[in-house]
């Protein structure tokens, strides 16, 4: 039997219950997993390229194709959680992530590894959108930003800490390991999630949007795919870019129009009329090119201007990790007790400062000083990842909760790869510059790197002013006692306190 965490009238600052923490931990242990891995993989490049004795046009479709995966199956997560439960998809979803990871280590090609790293893609998929929505339902809005915080660690650390673990596991043992280590952390998220998962499903999930599915998951892979292409060549008007992108375009707007005629989307377009849920998506979208523009950038700045190893360019980039640890404990608590508007402004105005210093960067510029910035840009990571992503659904109804955290999922993983592929053009457009007129020296270098954190300070800006259309009220602590919905005039209803199961 399982029992929900919210607690009728216990104050929002109170101790979270013993179940909800188990709870957490267990999204965490998966969620984190599939981060991970989808950044380990990318240090492994050369040492695949040596084994398969493959091109890296071909190599990269070993990241390529697990994002790809990953996009398709997004949108089916919130029918799947109505439709057949927590604890049976999450744990349907971990044992097919840890089937592709057994397979990917006994690869014996390259084209063995790529089609196994879809299946990994197809579980992990639905992974961080199913544990965004459970949080949510299980905590009440009194606790949902402290539990949201949850989900900001994986997502932010990932990337961080995913190069650095992987060229330790391909210097000191190899690179089959990438994948075998997901074994026991697989075999723990699914014993946990036994216990604690919550069973219920909903009688109201309806049919599947077939339609739906088959417009939105092609659009989303194929957007993607055109961003990962844009990052490779460098320019949005490569034949290579703009075909998939015009196509996901097409699709997309297909799926709009679908969307808005049916009864039960797979993805409700609806959401947007809800005001915090698309200020909130809109600054995840586009706060994602200035929050993680220094784990791009910086890592080819310190391998092609400083001489650095690609773990030691991983490595540069801890105190970032260490940053937004401190904040992620910090916010986690303040979300549930300052306006979303005011944490994610504050944190924004750090990921600005650390940015800034970026701008100048040379080829003697201090590392005690870019650590120093990176720790600030860390700190900017989690005020803004933790109080954007819990304002998203905090105003949305509990029946919704499920899609909207689809829904949020996609926008952010679309948001990333544009956010990457942005920065990569913009650097690679001053590389050509420094080419054209003969001044390809180290410090013409890291001047082009340094030009490019202007963009990340642009962006950086426009999500501020997205930040300040996100609702400025706190959560009220009557209505997660009460799970009445407020009244029209005041808005959507919140989420509601869920009954004991």
């Amino acid at each position: 039997m399982t029992v929900s965490a919210t607690a009728v009238g216990e104050p929002a600052g109170g101790r979270l219950p013993a179940r909800l923490v188990m709870l957490m931990l267990t999204i965490a242990l998966g969620s984190i997993m599939m981060q991970l891995d989808a950044t380990m993989t990318n240090i492994a490049y050369d040492t695949l390229l040596e084994q398969f004795d493959s091109s890296l046009l071909t190599i990269q479709w070993v990241t390529t194709g697990y994002l790809l995966a990953m996009a398709a199956v997004m949108a089916l997560s919130g029918w799947a959680l109505e439709r057949f439960g927590a604890r049976k998809m999450w744990i349907t979803c971990i044992s097919l992530f840890l089937v592709g990871s057994v397979l990917c280590g006994f690869a014996w090609d390259v084209s063995s590894l790529i089609g196994f790293r879809v299946v990994q893609g197809l579980g992990g998929g639905m992974v961080l959108p199913l544990g965004m929505a459970i949080l949510a339902q299980e905590a009440g809005p009194s606790r949902l930003g402290r539990v949201m915080g949850v989900m900001g660690v994986p997502s932010a650390l990932g990337p961080v800490l995913g190069p650095v673990l992987g060229g330790l596991i391909v210097d000191d043992w190899n690179w089959r390991w990438i994948f075998f280590i997901n074994i026991p952390v697989c075999l723990a998220a699914i014993a946990m999630a036994w216990r604690v998962m919550p069973t219920r499903t909903s009688p109201d999930a309806g049919r599947l949007d077939v339609l739906g599915l088959l417009l939105l998951s092609p659009a989303c892979a194929v957007v993607v795919f055109g961003l990962t292409e844009a990052s490779r060549y460098r320019s949005f008007a490569d034949r290579h870019v703009a075909l998939p992108l015009a196509a996901g375009t097409v699709l997309l707007v297909l799926f709009c129009l679908h969307a808005l005629r049916v009864r039960d989307p797979i993805l409700d377009l609806r959401l947007l009329k809800i005001r915090s849920f698309l200020s909130s998506s809109a600054v995840l979208f586009f706060a994602s090119v200035a929050l993680f523009g220094a784990v791009g950038v910086l890592p080819l700045y310190s391998q092609q201007v400083r001489g650095r190893s690609a773990l030691e360019a991983g490595l540069l980039l801890v105190p970032q990790g260490l940053g937004m640890a401190v904040s992620l404990i910090a916010v986690g608590r303040l979300a549930d007790r300052v306006t979303a508007r005011v944490l994610v402004v504050g944190g924004l105005v750090l990921t600005g400062a650390g940015a800034l210093v970026f701008t100048r960067l040379g080829a003697e510029s201090s590392e005690a000083l870019l650590s120093a910035a990176l720790l600030v840009n860390g700190c900017g990571m989690g005020a803004v990842m933790v109080p954007a992503m819990a304002a998203a659904i905090r105003d949305v109804p509990a029946p919704m909760i499920p899609r909207a955290s689809a829904a949020n999922r996609i926008i952010m993983q679309i948001g990333s790869s544009f956010g990457a592929a942005v920065l990569l053009i913009v650097a690679q457009g001053r590389l050509d510059e420094l080419i054209a007129a003969g001044r390809l020296t180290p410090d013409g270098l890291a001047g082009a790197y340094g030009r490019t954190f202007w963009w990340v300070l642009g962006f950086a800006a426009v999500s501020i002013l997205l930040a300040l259309l996100i609702p400025a009220r706190a959560p009220r602590r009557d209505e997660a006692a009460s799970g009445r919905p407020r009244s029209a005039e005041s808005g959507p209803p919140r989420v509601s306190g869920h009954p004991d199961v």
